[in-house]
């Protein structure tokens, strides 16, 4: 049967695939058109497409996962939320769990480089004792970095190092 709201959502989401989920029906259709959020790998923005995420617990969560913790099935979600599971059930057919070796080059390890130290920072790939020098010194005369664009021009870098490098940072 012919629906023209589910004809719109599917025509929004088509559209844009990271727009803000605004319900459970939204969610049922970006799932069946292959959306997936990885919950080990999203951002605060990820969490907050899907309904229901408040800015804290969006927040809260991609804190834990960049300190090592993985989130490996709903339930883990639900704890790290102190939420009830059912609440979560809905959008378990967007959020895409996978286990990820830290030890493993395919995935590697992310530094956070506003909480980094020097050493932490020169154990990076491709960063030599000097670039880890300057980032520390710069990121405490001029504050955290924002974001990979900000660190790229924060310290004049290029961009085939800014490419190579942006698989180990976070901000």
């Amino acid at each position: 049967m012919f629906n023209p709201q589910k004809v719109f959502i599917r025509q929004k989401i088509i559209n844009n695939p990271y727009s803000r989920l605004d319900n459970l029906l939204e969610v049922q259709i970006a799932a069946e058109l292959g959306v997936k959020i990885d919950v080990n790998q999203a951002c605060i923005d990820d969490w907050l497409r899907l309904p229901g995420i408040s800015i804290h617990q969006a927040r809260s969560l991609v804190e834990l996962v960049g300190m090592g913790m993985q989130l490996l099935c709903l339930e883990d979600v639900a704890a790290a939320m102190s939420v009830p599971i059912h609440r979560l059930q809905p959008l378990e057919p967007i959020l895409h769990f996978e286990y990820r070796d830290h030890r493993s080059c395919l995935s590697p390890q992310k530094i956070n480089l506003n909480t980094a130290s020097l050493a932490e920072i020169a154990q990076i790939p491709l960063v030599e004792t000097n670039l880890a020098q300057r980032i520390l010194i710069d990121r405490q005369e001029n504050g955290n970095y924002r974001h990979l664009a900000d660190f790229q021009r924060r310290l004049s870098l290029n961009s085939k190092l800014t490419s190579q490098l942006m698989y180990y940072l976070q901000f």
